[in-house]
């Protein structure tokens, strides 16, 4: 079987505004749950589902997330950096690492966690697919609607984005370099019914906040 899919990117370089003090002084994505920076568990499942190289971005502290990760070795990867001066949030920063990506990568949020198998990605032929979760008590009213395949922005029966996507480089065409959302482009995509995904429900959280990072832990 071809793979289509063998590089990614983890989006590490928001602030962590929510889980200050602990972010003043540590990135969002070294934080650790069980004895481990969140973003080991990343790079430890991308690496178990054969993914060779991942790109990270960072910026606030981000020489901290680069001495730990170094240069992907430990955890059977190679490892390269996209340094932002300021956050460009997620399409910014993805505009800006495609120079380091093929034709097609996943992407994931540094603080989400979950058991989600990266392997089911690798042979996604849309130009983006989207994984969704069960709706938590924190997002209650989700994001998109699956049906057949295919995301749509119905009201009804929505699910959360997971943070975890498959995208292809076209999906980001015509974008100038600049801090942007990926969200309008998601949005304009499932109008166009060319946004597919899936519903994962297994194991997944958000570390968004001190209090769901304290539950983490536990």
């Amino acid at each position: 079987m071809t793979r289509l899919v063998t590089k990614a990117m983890i989006l590490a370089a928001g602030r962590g505004e929510r889980l200050r003090p602990y972010t003043d002084t540590c990135p969002k994505p070294l934080l650790e749950i069980g004895g481990k920076p969140m973003i080991f568990y990343h790079l430890e499942a991308l690496a178990t589902a054969g993914f060779d190289q991942v790109v990270i971005n960072v910026s606030w502290l981000g020489e901290m997330i680069e001495q730990a990760v170094g240069d992907g070795s430990r955890f059977n990867l190679k490892v390269v950096y996209s340094y932002e001066p300021e956050a460009l949030e997620t399409a910014g920063g993805i505009v800006q690492a495609l120079e380091y990506l093929d034709d097609r990568f996943v992407v994931v949020n540094a603080d989400v966690r979950s058991d989600y198998a990266f392997e089911n990605l690798l042979q996604i032929e849309t130009d983006a697919h989207l994984v969704l979760v069960k709706n938590p008590e924190f997002h209650p009213q989700g994001d998109f609607v699956l049906d057949s395949g295919l995301l749509s922005n119905d009201i009804d029966g929505r699910h959360p984005f997971a943070g975890i996507a498959c995208y292809h480089r076209s999906f980001f065409n015509g974008l100038e370099a600049g801090r942007r959302s990926v969200v309008p482009l998601l949005r304009q995509a499932a109008d166009n019914r060319s946004l597919s995904g899936e519903l994962y429900e297994g194991n997944w959280t958000d570390i968004g906040t001190l209090d769901r990072w304290q539950a983490a832990k536990i």
